[in-house]
């Protein structure tokens, strides 16, 4: 079944739902998953988000996400005087990324209040995109669906724990993956979901033992 959004695309600003609609929405996943106000950014553009991206509007767009702004917002040309405004600084280079999609981006950012995230993502066609490493694990979700990212230490049980609260909460798990650094390092659950994680679900998961960081990505309407 072909869906509507596949044939008429996102509602946007243009010009490429790929290189400016995509790139809007990697940069405001990258601030809800950094969870504060972003005040620095490195920017780094890999493949054809490095040639064609200046034309395309897609440096703007990224700072534009990375601002909170939506990929329909007809302050996006602006989003660097709007960067000036709101304190964020910013440098956008460009870089080799090994295997990467070519519509691809790292960023490294810094928060108001000094949180730090590392996120490489890209953008893969009518808007959408799929995020590929959070502080240098590999990961694979594309933000379609309500996301909780659970970061642990390789501790035995803290998966079940995790997912005993969900079913407590009557969430229903969509897609779920398991990511780790090493053996007795760190861990990244990836636990897409069909309706959002209660909050109170949400503090309750933070609190338990070996639990170093919990997210939760509600996916936009």
């Amino acid at each position: 079944m072909i869906d509507i959004f596949d044939i008429m695309g996102p509602i946007m600003v243009g010009p490429s739902s790929s290189h400016t609609a995509g790139a809007v929405r990697i940069g405001r996943m990258a601030r809800t998953l950094l969870g504060d106000e972003p005040v620095k950014a490195a920017v780094h553009l890999h493949g054809s988000f490095a040639e064609t991206g200046v034309g395309h509007g897609t440096n703007k767009a990224l700072i534009a996400g990375l601002l909170g702004l939506a990929p329909d917002d007809l302050d996006i040309p602006n989003s660097f005087e709007l960067a000036a405004e709101r304190g964020l600084a910013f440098t956008i280079d460009e870089a080799d990324l090994r295997d990467a999609h070519p519509n691809s981006v790292q960023m490294e950012l810094v928060g108001r209040g000094d949180g730090r995230l590392s996120i490489q993502a890209c953008s893969t066609g009518g808007g959408r995109i799929l995020v590929n490493r959070l502080d240098g694990v590999d990961v694979s979700f594309t933000g379609d669906y309500h996301t909780l990212i659970v970061q642990n230490m390789d501790n035995k049980g803290n998966l079940a724990d995790v997912t005993t609260a969900l079913s407590l909460a009557r969430v229903n798990v969509a897609n779920m993956s398991l990511n780790r650094s090493s053996k007795g390092g760190s861990v990244m659950m990836i636990i897409e979901t069909d309706d959002p994680v209660p909050a109170y679900m949400v503090e309750l998961i933070e609190k338990q033992p070996g639990i170093l960081q919990v997210i939760h990505y509600r996916k936009e309407s």
